[in-house]
């Protein structure tokens, strides 16, 4: 796995949702790093590469707006993320530390447009 530390070593990892990026950073520099090249099971890659997948379905993309239970679609969405987080430990945790970055795009969209 590369980054863009200035050593290029990898330390510590988290876990994050984005839109059109894969769910895996490197904690210090914040990179991107390739899922295919995270040496965990194919099984967790496919189930992180799914849960990516649904970064933002609270939000109305077109409308710029948080839809009708956009809260709780999040809620739900950073659970799983702290699901998945207990798994990547389990399978590399002991390789590198890792840390979930919890979404909080709909709270910002509720505050954005309250009344």
């Amino acid at each position: 796995m590369n980054c863009c530390c200035e050593d290029g070593k990898i330390r510590a990892l988290k876990l994050e949702g984005d839109v059109g990026a894969d769910p895996v950073w490197c904690h210090q520099c914040g990179c991107n790093l390739d899922i295919e090249e995270v040496p965990i099971s194919n099984e967790l890659k496919q189930t992180l590469i799914l849960w990516a997948g649904k970064y933002g379905e609270w939000i109305d993309w077109d409308k710029d707006c948080l839809i009708d239970n956009g809260i709780e679609l999040e809620e739900r969405f950073n659970q799983a993320g702290y699901t998945l987080l207990q798994q990547l430990k389990q399978e590399i945790g002991e390789v590198y530390s890792i840390t979930y970055s919890a979404s909080s795009s709909a709270r910002h969209y509720a505050r954005k447009y309250k009344g």
